[in-house]
């Protein structure tokens, strides 16, 4: 204890010594590990160095040739709820313009039921808008809103589509407006849309597609518009990579007819058919091995009136009484036809009062015949 004593007063005496000499002083300064530079130096890319390449020109051609025609359009409806009853229901789409007296273009499913129609122009002003035609069979609906200075779209032809060019989608998806995206045609193929009702001749496109962009324009690289973007295939709600497209064509076929009359006169030919294969064929002896064989002219139908002619005997198709003898189509207007689709897709691409040129074997002797298009009141 004693020899601790003095060693303690002798480390007191040094530290206060030091502390008095050294730290207080200034003269004490810490290590300065760290090396500090006056300026951070940064790489920078040279102003205007890197100029857009062609792609990325043509990107935003596109986007600014069209951008300004492009709405995105807000549907008000009332839903039933069986705690609540009545309930308000928002949705959301997108739609463009096509003519400068404010007809715009959207889906059916956009606008269905909806009581009130609201349409958002790119320059964030706001129109009611209201229904001037529906084709629930084409998911097409026409809305009209009285703007000054709107700039109506080109709309192209989707006739001779190839896999593998590139196209463009704008729209609104998740509400998120002026949105483009970019891929490529995937396919052009038949698709059936959730409500049953079939789009012939799709176009299938990888450019992405969410909610919100159904109605909006599918473009071509010159910004001309081949389709109407309308649904997608995926298990989570939003995009996988697979749109669909209803092509511009089946839309400029009945535009006309929703503008002015607010629903399609869709062309009907007036018969009731069987397809014919190869096998059939050869049990009835028939001048060619395909087409479609007409059970029936319907009295007073558009084929009646020119001269077609039903079957007139009596057989059987398996178990299903049939009438055979008829004339059996094999063309329209140059086209082959094999199936009930095959017919389908040339009916879609004419409306109710053209005329179309049906080739058909009569008694095994080939005519072709006018038909001038009925108008179908019910499906035939």
């Amino acid at each position: 204890m004693k020899v601790v004593r003095p060693l303690l007063l002798a480390v007191a005496i040094a530290g206060g010594f030091f502390y008095f000499t050294t730290i207080r002083s200034g003269r004490f300064q810490p290590a300065n590990w760290v090396s500090q530079r006056a300026k951070v130096e940064i790489t920078e890319a040279a102003s205007g160095s890197d100029p857009l390449d062609a792609e990325e020109q043509n990107n935003i051609s596109v986007y600014r040739k069209n951008i300004a025609s492009v709405v995105n359009i807000t549907s008000r409806a009332m839903a039933y709820d069986f705690f609540y009853g009545l309930v308000p229901q928002e949705g959301q789409g997108t739609g463009f313009v096509i003519d400068k007296e404010g007809h715009i273009i959207t889906n059916y499913h956009v606008i269905e039921n909806a009581r009130q129609v609201e349409v958002k122009l790119n320059n964030r002003k706001t129109y009611k808008a209201t229904i001037v035609g529906t084709d629930r069979s084409h998911d097409l609906a026409i809305v009209q809103i009285k703007a000054p200075d709107l700039q109506p779209m080109t709309l192209g032809d989707s006739t001779h589509l190839q896999v593998g060019q590139k196209v463009y989608a704008i729209g609104n998806p998740f509400g998120l407006s002026g949105t483009l995206t970019r891929g490529i045609v995937s396919s052009i193929r038949q698709v059936e849309e959730p409500d049953g009702m079939v789009i012939e001749e799709a176009i299938q496109t990888d450019a992405a597609i969410n909610p919100g962009n159904s109605g909006g324009p599918l473009l071509n690289w010159h910004g001309e518009v081949i389709g109407i973007n309308t649904m997608i295939a995926s298990s989570v709600g939003q995009s996988a990579g697979i749109g669909f497209a209803i092509p511009i064509n089946t839309a400029k076929a009945v535009l006309n007819d929703l503008v002015t009359i607010g629903r399609v006169r869709r062309p009907a030919l007036g018969v009731r058919t069987i397809p014919i294969s190869g096998e059939l064929a050869t049990e009835m002896n028939l001048a060619a091995d395909y087409g479609l064989l007409i059970v029936q002219a319907v009295p007073g139908g558009a084929a009646d009136r020119a001269g077609l002619r039903g079957g007139t005997e009596r057989a059987y198709l398996g178990n299903i009484p049939i009438m055979v003898g008829g004339d059996l189509i094999v063309a329209v207007d140059t086209k082959k036809i094999e199936t009930q689709q095959d017919l389908a897709q040339v009916m879609n691409s004419h409306r109710a009062g053209d005329t179309v040129k049906v080739t058909v074997f009569r008694n095994k002797k080939q005519l072709d015949v006018n038909v001038v298009l009925g108008e179908a009141r019910e499906q035939v």
